[in-house]
C-alpha cells in the first residue's frame, strides 16, 4: 500500500512501507522513558504510537496532529465547565482527555518518523500544553461552582492544583532551556538499560493520565473530591521536592561567556 504525503520536513512524497512496518519503526525512535510516570510510560506512549503510525501514513503533519489533540482536549474542558455533574459527564470527559493525551504523544512521534520536528511545532505543542494544564482545573472549578456540588471552600483545591501544574510545567520547560544554554545534555537511556519501573509507579499520582482517569468518579462527588485532592497534594509534594533538586542542579550550570541572564540588558 502506498500513501501520498506532502513534501515537507524532508519526508518522501510516498510511504511504501506497511502499517505494521511503520509501527515497528516507531519502536526505534521513541524518547527515553527515564522519569516517566506509569500511565504515560506504559499506556499513553503505546497508544500514541498506534495513532502516530496512522497519522504518518495519512499524510498528517506533526502540527496537524497537535491540532487534533487540542480539539479533543479542549472539548473535554468545555464539557467539564458547562455540563452537569453526573457520571456520564465524567466518562465523556475522561474519554476526550485520554484521546487528546494520546494524540499529544503522537505528534512528537510523527515528527521523529519524519526525521525531526520544527521549532515552531515544538512551540505550538508547549503553548497548547500550557493552556491545558491550567484551564482543566479552572474548568472543574467552574463546573462544580455552577452545580453548587461542593462547599465553596473546597473550590480552592482546583485553584491550587492549577497553580501547581502551571509552575511544574513551566519549570520543566525552563530546566530544558537552561540546560541547553549551558551545553548540558541529559543522559539518554543506554541500550539494554531499563528505566526503573518502581519509580514510574511511585510518581504515578503526578501523572496527567492518572488525573484524567480520576474523572471517571466525577458523578460520585465525594469520592471524586477525595481522590482529586489527594492527587493534587501528591503533585504539590513532588513539585516541592523537585524544585529543591532542580535549583541545586541549576547552581552547577554555567552560561557561555558573555551571555547575560534573563531580564538583563
Amino acid at each position: 500500500m502506498t500513501t501520498s504525503l506532502q513534501q515537507e520536513d524532508n519526508v518522501p512524497s510516498t510511504v511504501t512501507e506497511t502499517y505494521a512496518q511503520t509501527l515497528a519503526r516507531l519502536g526505534s525512535v521513541q524518547k527515553g522513558a527515564r522519569g516517566a510516570p506509569a500511565y504515560s510510560r506504559f499506556v499513553n506512549r503505546r497508544a500514541g504510537r498506534v495513532l502516530a503510525a496512522w497519522a504518518y501514513r495519512a499524510g498528517l503533519s506533526p502540527n496537524q496532529v497537535t491540532a487534533i489533540s487540542a480539539v479533543w482536549t479542549f472539548s473535554a474542558i468545555v464539557v467539564l465547565a458547562l455540563a452537569p455533574v453526573a457520571w456520564w459527564t465524567g466518562v465523556l470527559v475522561t474519554v476526550l482527555l485520554l484521546v487528546g493525551y494520546a494524540f499529544d504523544s503522537a505528534d512528537g512521534q510523527v515528527a521523529r518518523l519524519r526525521g525531526g520536528g520544527s521549532i515552531a511545532g515544538e512551540w505550538l505543542d508547549h503553548v497548547i500544553d500550557a493552556v491545558k494544564v491550567s484551564s482543566l482545573h479552572l474548568a472543574l472549578l467552574v463546573g462544580l461552582y455552577r452545580a453548587d456540588a461542593v462547599p465553596d471552600a473546597w473550590l480552592l483545591v482546583p485553584l491550587g492544583y492549577s497553580a501547581v501544574w502551571s509552575v511544574l510545567f513551566f519549570t520543566m520547560i525552563l530546566n530544558d532551556q537552561l540546560r541547553r544554554q549551558a551545553g548540558v545534555t541529559m543522559r539518554a537511556t543506554a541500550v539494554g538499560e531499563r528505566p526503573s519501573v518502581l519509580r514510574s509507579l511511585v510518581v504515578a499520582p503526578t501523572d496527567y493520565g492518572v488525573l484524567c482517569l480520576a474523572f471517571l468518579l466525577y458523578g460520585a462527588t465525594t469520592a471524586f473530591g477525595v481522590v482529586y485532592a489527594l492527587l493534587g497534594l501528591a503533585t504539590a509534594g513532588y513539585l516541592a521536592l523537585a524544585l529543591r533538586s532542580w535549583f541545586a542542579e541549576m547552581r552547577t550550570l554555567r552560561r557561555p561567556t558573555g551571555e547575560a541572564r534573563g531580564g538583563e540588558a
